[in-house]
């Protein structure tokens, strides 16, 4: 017996520091972690830097052309047989005929370098600007990117918020009918209550109990989904630490606004500014461009390889050496920079229409969040109105049951009043937090809560 009670003593002493351990295992996450968490490991933010990444390459790629360029080159070339050429029989004291003669040493070898430096190409210069403009829309994409993520797990993070608060709520509304539950089983068997009231009562407290159950379920899938999002360990607990009411927007959002600051437009802009620079490199290609070009090398001819090796005055080396301007001026080309000059304008037509129709779109997106955000706004106001005056009937109409003045389908009526306030005040939260993130998508401060 002093053994048991002693190992008890010590299992009761070791329980707070095992609670303790547990609760230490458990991540707490604000909405501004898990966006964080989210935007460092998605997986289309990652494309997207790597996007940026081969445009920023592209854009050297296109300077390169601009520098010089510098050559080495060597050729080691044995002539199986040499070439022949035809010359007149009189130089060789045959006049009237033709000799075939071969010219030229069995083995030649060369080695040169070149450089090259273009002084003036109006096409490659405009292909720069036009790469650069690319890199600017590549680091609007990996925005663009992270600003869609961080909206998603907002979403998710308050459609989870939404259903603890959904779980807390059936677990009072359990708490207060397993009451009157022990209530009604007493009157019951004192004779006072009928069979029927106490079967009924259990029947809802049955069907709140499923609900609990489908609840938590939903809440674990809920919540898996945001460990899959942020690449955490399925089995790693977390806990989210900002309610589900917290305040997105401070102050009341204007009817209209601009849309200067949404990276779609940003983006769309910088595609119209693409089109434009697409235009201008096919326009370029009419004008001259200049270049300076030279070259310095060795020649060497053997008519026998093992010649390479002896120095002699027939094994000699030559060098030569070059330097000069080239100015080449497009004249016709079969009208090919003409179609590719159209297809470029359509292109710019193509992209300001996109432009032009994507303003026209979220104006309307925007005047239907707020309609939204207002509408949810007050709905939530008088759904908490609701649920006040809900339980405030309910425990008038419980008080009346008790003093027989009340029957039992009133009891449960008010109760289905103050679940539906309540399921209806979850509803109305959750849309306005909705509502909250499309207006902050729509003016561009969605990235306020990435920062």
């Amino acid at each position: 017996m002093a053994t048991r009670v002693t190992t008890t003593t010590l299992m009761l002493l070791c329980l707070p520091a095992l609670f303790a351990q547990q609760s230490a295992d458990v991540t707490t996450l604000t909405l501004r972690e898990c966006v964080s968490r989210a935007v460092e490991k998605n997986i289309n933010i990652s494309k997207a830097v790597i996007d940026k990444e081969n445009t920023r390459h592209q854009a050297d790629e296109a300077r390169s052309s601009l520098y010089p360029q510098i050559e080495v080159k060597g050729v080691f070339q044995d002539n199986t047989k040499l070439s022949k050429t035809i010359l007149p029989g009189d130089l060789m004291g045959e006049p009237g005929t033709f000799l075939a003669l071969e010219m030229g040493t069995k083995f030649n070898t060369s080695a040169n370098i070149s450089a090259n430096q273009v002084l003036y190409n109006q096409t490659a210069m405009t292909a720069l600007k036009l790469s650069k403009k690319a890199e600017y829309a590549s680091t609007l994409g990996v925005e663009k990117a992270k600003e869609e993520i961080t909206k998603e797990v907002a979403k998710l993070y308050f459609l989870i918020q939404t259903t603890a608060e959904q779980i807390q709520l059936v677990q009072d509304n359990i708490a207060r009918t397993q009451r009157m539950t022990d209530i009604v089983k007493k009157q019951v068997d004192n004779g006072i209550a009928k069979r029927v009231d106490y079967d009924r009562i259990m029947v809802n407290l049955q069907n709140l109990q499923t609900q609990l159950d489908n609840n938590q379920a939903l809440y674990e899938q809920q919540l898996n989904m945001m460990k899959y999002t942020l690449e955490m360990p399925i089995n790693q607990p977390i806990a989210l630490t900002d309610s589900a009411d917290m305040v997105l927007l401070k102050t009341l959002p204007g009817m209209e606004i601009g849309f200067d600051n949404h990276t779609d437009i940003q983006l769309l802009e910088a595609q119209k500014d693409i089109a434009s620079l697409n235009r201008k490199v096919v326009s370029a290609g009419y004008m001259p461009s200049l270049s300076f070009f030279a070259q310095y090398g060795y020649m060497g001819m053997r008519s026998e390889f093992k010649e390479y090796f002896h120095s002699g005055p027939m094994n000699k080396w030559f060098d030569s050496s070059y330097i000069g301007l080239q100015l080449t001026i497009p004249i016709f080309d079969g009208f090919q920079k003409r179609s590719k000059s159209r297809q470029a304008k359509n292109d710019y037509r193509m992209a300001s229409l996109t432009l032009d129709n994507t303003k026209a779109r979220f104006s309307a997106d925007y005047k239907n969040a707020f309609n939204n955000y207002l509408n949810n706004k007050l709905t939530v106001e008088r759904q908490q109105n609701n649920i006040e005056l809900a339980q405030k009937v309910y425990q008038e109409t419980a008080l009346k049951y008790r003093e027989g003045m009340a029957t039992m389908s009133d009891l449960l009526q008010d109760e289905m009043g103050l679940n539906n306030a309540q399921s209806g005040y979850l509803n109305a939260l959750y849309k306005f937090k909705e509502a909250e993130l499309d207006i902050l998508s729509l003016n561009g401060e969605i990235k306020d809560i990435m920062n």
